[in-house]
C-alpha cells in the first residue's frame, strides 16, 4: 500500500470513543473521592522544634537544615511558623541552607507576657531576640523573608540593624499603598469568618475551600496554629502533636462538623477555579450546635491600632535597606508608585507569581522555593544542590 492510500484509508476510519467509553459501549464514570482535611504534623517538614526563652517570654521555632545560611521566615497576621513548612521542605532540596521559621508575638505557640504589644517596633526587636538567642555573637549569615505584616516586620528588623550578619531581604505580597487601601474594608473581611469550629478538619475544608489558602497540603499543616482550644493556651498543633505522641497510629476523622456547614463539596479534579469554589460555598453556623471547640488564636480586629504602624513609609524602607532585595507578589496590581520607580532603576529583583492568592508561598511553594535559591545563587549567599540548575531573570 502506497502512503497515498495510507492517508486515505486512515482518513475512512470511525472516529475514537470519547475518553471512559469500554469495548461494551459503556461510559466510565468518574469515581469522585472526598478530600482529607486532616491535619498533617509539622515533624514531616520541619527537622525540630524549639521553644526559645527571652526573659519571661517563650517563642515558637521551627527549624530545618544544619548548614549554608539561614532564611528566617517571618508569617503574615493571624497565621504561624508553619506556614512556611511545605516552602522550606522544596527549598532545601534546591540549595544547602537552613530555614528557621518563628511563631510572632501573639501568634502560634509562641507565649509572652505583654500578647497586646503588637507594634512594629517591638517584633522587630523580637525577631532580633531570637536571632541572638539562637546563635549569640556568632551568626551566620541570615536572609530576612517576611510575608505580609511578616514582611512588613522583616523591613523594620532590617532597617534598624537587629538582625547581624544580614545578607538578604524578601518580602512577600505586602506593598505601602495597596496595604493600606486594604485596611479600610479589614474589619468586614474579619466579621465575615467564621469565629469558631468544632473540628480541626472543619477549619482545614473552610480554609481550602474558600481560597484563603489554595494550597490543599499547606493548609493541612499550617491551619492548625492558627486556632487555640477555647479557653485554653494550647494551639490545636500543639494539641495534635500531643495526639500522635499518646496515640502514633491513630487519626482523626474527618467528618464535617456542626459548628459550621459547608453546603458545596469541591472534588479534585471538578475543573473549578478556587474563585468559583468560592462564590459558591455557603458557610453556616447553626444556632443549635454545640459550643465549637476551636477559636482563632489571635483576635487580629483589636491589632488594628497597629495596622498603620506595619505599613505607613513601608517602600521607602524597604528601598534604604542596603543589602540585596526581593519582591514577590502575586499581581503588578499591587506596585505603588515608590516601588515602580525602584524597580526601573534596579534597586531590587520583583517576581510575580499570577495564579495566586494572598498566601504566594502557601499556594506554590515550589515556585516560591526555585525563586529564592535562583536568588540566593546570583548574590553568592548559597550553592545550589546537584540537581537544581538555577535560570537567572533577564533584568
Amino acid at each position: 500500500m502506497s502512503a497515498l492510500e495510507k492517508r486515505l484509508h486512515l482518513n475512512k476510519l470511525p472516529p475514537r470513543p470519547p475518553p471512559g467509553v469500554g469495548g461494551k459501549g459503556k461510559m466510565k464514570m468518574p469515581v469522585h473521592k472526598r478530600r482529607d482535611y486532616t491535619p498533617i504534623s509539622w515533624e514531616e517538614y520541619f527537622d525540630h522544634m524549639e521553644d526559645v526563652q527571652i526573659n519571661n517570654d517563650t517563642f515558637r521555632v521551627y527549624m530545618r537544615g544544619s548548614d549554608g545560611p539561614v532564611l528566617l521566615f517571618l508569617h503574615g497576621g493571624g497565621f504561624c511558623g508553619l506556614t512556611w513548612a511545605v516552602l522550606t521542605r522544596s527549598l532545601t532540596r534546591l540549595v544547602n541552607c537552613q530555614c528557621v521559621a518563628i511563631d510572632l508575638r501573639g501568634h502560634g505557640d509562641t507565649k509572652t507576657e505583654d500578647e497586646e504589644d503588637l507594634s512594629a517596633d517591638r517584633m522587630a526587636q523580637d525577631v532580633g531576640d531570637v536571632v541572638h538567642a539562637l546563635y549569640g555573637d556568632k551568626s551566620p549569615p541570615i536572609m530576612l523573608i517576611g510575608h505580609s505584616m511578616g514582611g512588613a516586620i522583616a523591613v523594620h528588623a532590617a532597617k534598624d540593624h537587629r538582625v547581624p550578619g544580614l545578607i538578604g531581604l524578601g518580602v512577600i505580597d505586602v506593598v505601602e499603598g495597596t496595604a493600606l487601601e486594604a485596611l479600610t474594608s479589614m474589619q468586614s473581611f474579619l466579621r465575615g469568618r467564621p469565629q469558631a469550629f468544632d473540628k480541626l478538619e472543619t477549619a482545614i475544608e473552610w480554609c481550602v475551600r474558600t481560597g484563603q489558602i489554595r494550597n490543599h497540603e499547606s493548609a493541612r499543616i499550617s491551619m492548625a496554629g492558627q486556632l487555640k482550644i477555647r479557653n485554653h493556651e494550647h494551639t490545636a498543633a500543639d494539641e495534635f502533636a500531643e495526639e500522635l505522641v499518646s496515640s502514633p497510629h491513630t487519626t482523626a476523622s474527618p467528618t464535617v462538623g456542626a459548628s459550621a456547614t459547608i453546603t458545596e463539596e469541591d472534588e479534585e479534579g471538578g475543573g473549578k477555579s478556587t474563585e468559583e469554589t468560592a462564590k459558591n460555598t455557603e458557610f453556616k453556623e447553626p444556632s443549635s450546635a454545640p459550643t465549637p471547640k476551636y477559636v482563632w488564636r489571635i483576635d487580629l480586629s483589636k491589632t488594628e491600632k497597629y495596622w498603620e504602624g506595619w505599613f505607613r513609609g513601608l517602600s521607602q524602607h524597604f528601598l534604604s535597606c542596603d543589602v540585596p532585595k526581593l519582591l514577590m507578589l502575586a499581581g503588578v496590581d499591587r506596585l505603588d508608585k515608590d516601588l515602580t520607580v525602584g524597580q526601573m532603576q534596579g534597586k531590587f529583583q520583583m517576581q510575580v507569581l499570577p495564579q495566586c492568592g494572598h498566601a504566594v508561598h502557601e499556594d506554590a511553594p515550589d515556585k516560591v522555593a526555585e525563586v529564592l535559591a535562583t536568588f540566593m545563587i546570583r548574590h553568592r549567599a548559597a550553592t545550589p544542590t546537584v540537581n537544581f540548575k538555577p535560570s537567572f531573570p533577564a533584568c
